[in-house]
């Protein structure tokens, strides 16, 4: 069969949706070669996939967006390190192409210069999206701000004015850096931030609607596949779990540090007189001296399905994973988002009628509490949005789309 590679970000919550659709692909007698953040790699190798770090540089580049003083700062800040990163994933993606020799590509989307590579070097590769694309719709608002959208001419207008203004952040930081190194490799320079995303000859968008926007106007390059389910390996006991007789409330962090640890401790303090059991997760580490109600558990990790199963609502900072995780099993979830894409996912929440939105700026134990109890009303939307993601195909429909459209196996009908 056939060699595939996967290149990714130096971080989990891009890994892990790539690796289930690694998994499936390795099910299916692929050969997979995986490059990621040096953590990543012993899961690889449990995987039995040809394992190895990125270069150490890319991971030095740190993600300091959570540091900036404003949403507009962190955004640009976030994109200068993609674009920053950029420079080392030529030479390391080059090198990994040259050593194994593999038939297709898949690349992380947060990986801006592994692209110029993958072309020069005439590999078929795909885009993988874990998060919604900042690309280009005329049916919805401009990536970034979490934009309510409006129907009509009204919506159309206020689009078109704001488009430049959010847009033109990640031109600035995308467009110059990058042709910079299209230049030295030989490649196509890019006119815009579309023009680069659409590079892609397959793009997999791990979403799905109604969770996700409509865009009629994206074209059948991009297919979203819904969310990709990976726990990463856990060491230590869930029994605690079944000792728990009371419904759960799941309140999670960022895996890539955000400063957002005031979220599962404002969630503590809202719901500790609720006949509810709180499982707080801090992946980036448990603040010292912080008080745990007797109806909580604190722990730094937990793979998230096992609580999921039981939990009657999530309270998400907003990254995709989480959130998307809790919707495909029907539980509502309130997000309160802190950065980056989750501005974004918060929204689609609200809109899709599947949890609440509360602001990072707003947020209170009170106001938190009062979110919490609406979006546990919104079984019936986070229901409809787990119909929507089954019907994606998740990583199967991922897995043939990538083997038909670029390895030319199966049916040579579109999927």
């Amino acid at each position: 069969m056939a060699t595939i590679l996967a290149y990714t970000s130096p971080a989990f919550g891009n890994l892990c949706p790539i690796l289930a659709l690694l998994s499936e692909l390795r099910g299916r007698g692929h050969r997979i070669v995986l490059r990621t953040l040096a953590e990543g790699v012993p899961i690889g190798a449990r995987l039995a996939f040809d394992t190895s770090a990125v270069d150490p540089r890319i991971e030095a580049v740190a993600m300091t967006d959570w540091m900036a003083p404003n949403g507009r700062a962190a955004i640009r800040t976030a994109f200068d390190v993609f674009a920053k990163r950029a420079e080392y994933e030529v030479d390391d993606l080059r090198s990994a192409i040259a050593s194994t020799r593999p038939d297709v590509a898949i690349i992380d989307a947060n990986c801006w210069g592994a692209p110029a590579a993958a072309d020069v070097a005439a590999l078929p590769w795909v885009a993988f999206w874990s998060y919604p694309p900042f690309l280009t719709s005329r049916a919805v608002p401009p990536f970034g701000p979490g934009l309510r959208p409006w129907p009509g001419i009204r919506g159309r207008l206020r689009d078109a004015v704001l488009r430049p203004i959010v847009t033109g952040l990640i031109e600035q930081a995308m467009v110059e850096p990058l042709n910079r190194i299209h230049a030295t490799l030989g490649a196509r320079p890019i006119a815009s931030s579309d023009d680069f995303v659409r590079r892609a000859p397959l793009m997999l968008v791990a979403s799905a609607e109604p969770f996700e926007y409509p865009h009629p106007d994206w074209g059948d390059a991009v297919q979203m596949i819904g969310p990709c389910e990976f726990d990463l390996p856990f060491a230590g006991s869930t029994d605690w779990i079944d000792d728990v007789d009371r419904p759960i409330v799941l309140v999670t962090t960022s895996s890539e540090r955000q400063g957002d640890d005031a979220l599962p401790l404002a969630a503590m303090t809202a719901l500790s007189d609720e006949p509810i059991h709180v499982v707080a997760t801090f992946p980036c580490g448990i603040p010292a001296g912080i008080t745990i109600p007797d109806n909580a558990t604190v722990r730094r990790f937990v793979p998230h399905g096992v609580l999921l199963d039981r939990a009657v609502c999530a309270v998400t900072h907003g990254g995709m994973g989480a959130t998307q995780k809790a919707l495909a099993r029907g539980v509502p979830v309130c997000v309160v988002p802190f950065g980056r894409d989750q501005f974004e996912v918060a929204r689609r929440v609200e809109v899709s009628c599947s949890g609440t939105r509360l602001r990072a700026t707003k947020l209170t134990p009170l106001r938190l509490k009062s979110k919490v109890a609406e979006a546990m009303s919104m079984v019936d939307g986070a229901r409809r949005v787990a119909a929507g993601f089954a019907a994606s195909g998740g990583v199967a429909r991922g897995a043939d789309l990538l083997e038909r459209r670029l390895l030319g196996l199966g049916p040579a009908a579109k999927v």
